[in-house]
């Protein structure tokens, strides 16, 4: 009696490798993401028909109520030392000309009153922001 020899199975292919590559593109896309900190609280910024992008690296927030909010700070004149500390850290860091400050990133809430706006303004030109830029809502 003759038996056939049983037909050999291929051996399958294992996953591994790619299993390695995703994990490999999601450490790499973990670590090139630039990661924002949380804002302190929400502010609804005033609406205008178009809006320029504001980019920077300090941004203060105000309620609608005048309250400061930077990074994990809170009140006036916490938030414009803290400020400070950060515009003299990041120019020690990076020179920053006289001419050319850092500019501020202000996101202001729709409600808030101008004049209180207005009389923040000197405050920051006084912690060394010349140039502060209002975030608008398109409408």
């Amino acid at each position: 009696m003759q038996f056939s020899v049983p037909p050999r199975r291929q051996p399958t292919e294992s996953i591994v490798p790619m299993i390695n590559v995703v994990f490999l593109l999601l450490i790499f896309f973990l670590m090139s993401a630039q990661i924002a900190p949380p804002e302190p609280f929400d502010v609804e910024p005033p609406v205008m028909d178009e809006t320029d992008s504001a980019e920077g690296e300090f941004r203060l927030y105000m309620d609608a109520e005048g309250q400061l909010g930077y990074l994990d700070v809170f009140g006036e004149v916490e938030v414009l030392a803290a400020l400070t500390a950060a515009r003299e850290s990041y120019c020690a860091a990076e020179p920053c000309p006289q001419d050319t400050p850092p500019p501020l990133i202000l996101r202001a809430d729709a409600k808030l009153d101008a004049t209180r706006l207005a009389a923040l303004m000197p405050k920051l030109g006084a912690a060394g922001f010349r140039v502060v830029q209002l975030v608008t809502a398109k409408q």
